[in-house]
């Protein structure tokens, strides 16, 4: 199912539902993140995550023409998953200012350096920032939109439940994470 106009909650009617289902979306959204190491999460989009940041998007911005809502739907529809592939949201995290800025001048490129590992499959590296470019010759973007994509073999082995671990190998970041079973799952239903 693809996000349209029709099927967007009027201004109103999501204001109605906004507070209540934010404990809902909260465990969704949780249930897709995988923590790489200490300082980079990865949140994997579906059309829940899509749709929840595009009624958002219209509800703080007070947007309800035809081709604003337009708009909306076009900036984000792109990070739907279409049975493919994985897309993501990765967030650099630093609380610190200037520890931030130090880093994200070492970490130019490590977008390039995320990779998903099936068990018994070569590495999958991202696709990073297809929309435009999130980084100069100073640092890197404290966020990136990703994509992971999947060759038949490696998609059926995810859904048949085989293990898989996300990673980086940039080098001032190594890290590897295994996903959760229950994180698996759920992502498993975005390559049918």
């Amino acid at each position: 199912m693809s996000i349209t106009r029709d099927n967007l909650l009027m201004l109103e009617a999501y204001a109605k539902i906004r507070k209540s289902s934010a404990p809902e979306f909260i465990a969704h959204r949780r249930l897709r993140t995988v923590r790489l190491g200490e300082h980079v999460s990865i949140q994997f989009e579906d059309e829940t995550t899509i749709r929840r940041q595009i009624q958002e998007m219209l509800h703080i911005e007070k947007i309800f023409d035809e081709e604003g809502i337009q708009s909306e739907i076009d900036a984000y529809a792109a990070l739907v998953p279409d049975g493919s592939k994985w897309k993501a949201t990765i967030l650099i995290e630093f609380p610190d200012a200037h520890e931030r800025k130090r880093e994200l001048a070492r970490l130019i490129g490590v977008e390039d350096r995320m990779f998903v590992e099936v068990e018994g499959h070569g590495r999958i590296y991202a696709i990073a920032d297809e929309d435009m470019e999130r980084e100069n010759d100073e640092k890197t973007s404290a966020v990136h939109f990703v994509r992971f994509e999947f060759g038949d073999a490696a998609r059926a082995a995810v859904r048949a439940g085989a293990n898989v671990k996300l990673g980086c190998d940039h080098s001032n970041y190594p890290a590897l994470a295994s996903i959760a079973p229950e994180t698996l799952a759920s992502l498993a239903g975005d390559l049918s």
